[in-house]
């Protein structure tokens, strides 16, 4: 499974690329924060929507013509839904450590 790690994304998005990112968080917590920068597309779509894959209208949204990198809090469901949507034949990158190992990155900088 492809990853990135917070400061490669950072990097990516320096560099004006556009990138998608699915957060897999419960909605309230993606509310509450979520990666906002230029140049990102960022979607919520709650990992339980992507573990029942017979919800193929959540699934349906997505880009099947570009990366999606999926992030959670610390990557654990993260990754279990990057298995899933990689199954399907999208293009998935895990965010390594999720939100938290992002925010720490954005907080040293």
């Amino acid at each position: 499974m492809n990853t990135i790690k917070p400061v490669e994304l950072s990097n990516r998005l320096q560099k004006n690329e556009e990138v998608f990112i699915l957060d897999v968080r419960a909605g309230e917590k993606y509310n509450h924060y979520h990666i906002k920068e230029q140049h990102i597309h960022s979607v919520n779509i709650e990992k339980t929507h992507i573990f029942n894959e017979n919800d193929s209208e959540a699934i349906s949204s997505l880009p099947k013509d570009k990366e999606i990198i999926i992030t959670c809090t610390t990557g654990n469901s993260a990754r279990k839904c990057a298995e899933i949507l990689a199954k399907k034949d999208y293009s998935v990158t895990l965010l390594e450590g999720g939100i938290t190992a992002w925010k720490e990155y954005k907080d040293t900088k």
